[in-house]
C-alpha cells in the first residue's frame, strides 16, 4: 500500500508540473500594440488658393456672381473672393494690384486699363440695357421718349422746379454713372457745370445701384439703372420703366486678367481659367437661364446668344480662349 501511494503522488506531481506549464503557457503576456502618432495637416495645407474678383455692383446685387461662384470652385478647387464697387472703384482696386480678375461694364474705361498695361484677355462674356424708371404717374412726361430727349425735359423741369420731377444719379464714377453721364453728353449737356449744380432735382446718392433704387423709390423719383438689377429689385419698389429704347441705353459685361510685375503666373493662369468659364458654352447657357424662373426672364444675355451692335472696341472678344500671361 505504501508503494502505491508514493507512486500516486508521484503521478499526481507530474500532471501538476505538466498543469502548471500549460497554465503558464496560456497566459503569457501579449506585447503592447504599437500607438501609431499621425500629424495632423497644417492649415496651410488645407487652405485653397485664393482668386480675388472686384467687380460692379450690378452683377452682385444681381445675385449672378452667387450663382456662379460654386461652380467654378468645385471645378478648379479655388476660393472666389468677391468684392463689389462702382467701376470706377474696382478698377482703382485692380491698379493696385488688390484683385486678380477686373469684371465690370464700361467699355471706354476698360479699353483704357489694358491699353495701359493693368490688363489682359479682354472678353465680353454679356449684354443687357439701361433704363430710365420713375413714378408711374411720369411727372416729367418722358415715356417713351428717346434717352437724350428725356434727359433734355428732365433737366428742363427739374431746373424750374416743376412738382415731383427729381433724380438720382449714382453719382460715384461707376459703369452705370459713367453711362449716365454719356447720355447727358449727347444731349449736349455739360455734366460737371449744367447738370450736377443745377438745382435741388438732380440727387447724388454716392451708392451701389440697389440702394440708389431704394432710395429713389423713397423719394419718388427718377433714376438711370442696369435692367438686371431693377428687376431683381422690382417687387421692393415703386418705379416702373419710363424709357427703355435707345442705343445709349446698351450695356455690355467684360472680364479681364489683372496685370502686373509682381503678379505670380500661377494668378494669372488661374484668372484666365475664370475668364474661360465665363465664356464657356455651359456657363453661357447658365447665364441666359440665370432669373428667367424668378422674374420672367433673363436679367442678362450672353454673347453666345446675342452680340449687340456697338461702337467699335466696346464689344470684346467673347469667343477665344485666354491664354496671354503678360501684354
Amino acid at each position: 500500500m505504501k508503494r502505491i501511494s508514493e507512486l500516486s503522488l508521484g503521478v499526481l506531481l507530474i500532471i501538476l508540473l505538466i498543469g502548471g506549464l500549460f497554465i503558464a503557457g496560456c497566459t503569457t503576456t501579449q506585447p503592447t500594440p504599437t500607438t501609431v502618432v499621425t500629424t495632423p495637416p497644417t492649415t496651410a495645407a488645407l487652405e485653397k488658393p485664393k482668386l480675388l474678383i472686384a467687380t460692379t455692383t450690378s452683377l452682385y446685387d444681381t445675385g449672378l456672381l452667387d450663382y456662379l461662384e460654386p461652380k467654378f470652385e468645385s471645378m478648379y478647387n479655388v476660393d472666389l473672393q468677391i468684392t463689389s464697387q462702382g467701376t470706377g472703384k474696382a478698377i482703382e482696386i485692380a491698379k493696385k494690384g488688390d484683385a486678380d480678375v477686373l469684371l465690370v461694364h464700361s467699355p471706354s474705361q476698360e479699353l483704357a486699363f489694358v491699353k495701359d498695361g493693368f490688363g489682359i484677355n479682354r472678353r465680353s462674356f454679356s449684354s443687357n440695357y439701361f433704363l430710365i424708371v420713375g413714378p408711374a404717374n411720369d411727372p416729367a412726361g418722358i415715356k417713351n421718349m428717346t434717352p437724350e430727349m428725356a434727359f433734355t425735359t428732365l433737366h428742363q423741369k427739374g431746373t424750374n422746379n416743376t412738382a415731383g420731377v427729381f433724380f438720382v444719379s449714382r453719382g460715384d464714377a461707376s459703369g452705370t454713372h459713367t453711362a449716365e453721364k454719356g447720355v447727358w453728353s449727347k444731349a449736349k449737356f455739360n455734366y460737371t457745370t449744367s447738370v450736377v449744380k443745377s438745382g435741388n432735382w438732380y440727387i447724388e446718392a454716392g451708392k451701389g445701384m440697389g440702394e440708389t433704387l431704394q432710395l429713389a423709390s423713397e423719394k419718388n423719383a427718377y433714376t438711370f439703372t442696369d435692367e438686371g438689377t431693377y428687376l431683381s429689385y422690382k417687387s421692393n419698389l415703386k418705379l416702373v420703366p419710363i424709357v427703355s429704347e435707345g442705343e445709349s441705353l446698351l450695356n455690355i459685361y467684360s472680364v479681364m486678367t489683372v496685370y502686373n510685375a509682381n503678379q505670380p503666373v500661377e494668378k494669372v493662369q488661374m484668372a484666365n481659367n475664370f475668364i474661360n468659364f465665363l465664356i464657356s458654352a455651359q456657363t453661357q447657357a447658365d447665364i441666359g437661364n440665370f432669373g428667367v424662373d424668378k422674374y420672367g426672364k433673363a436679367l442678362f444675355t450672353p454673347m453666345s446668344k446675342f452680340v449687340p451692335t456697338a461702337p467699335a472696341g466696346w464689344v470684346g472678344d467673347y469667343s477665344t480662349m485666354a491664354t496671354a500671361l503678360k501684354p
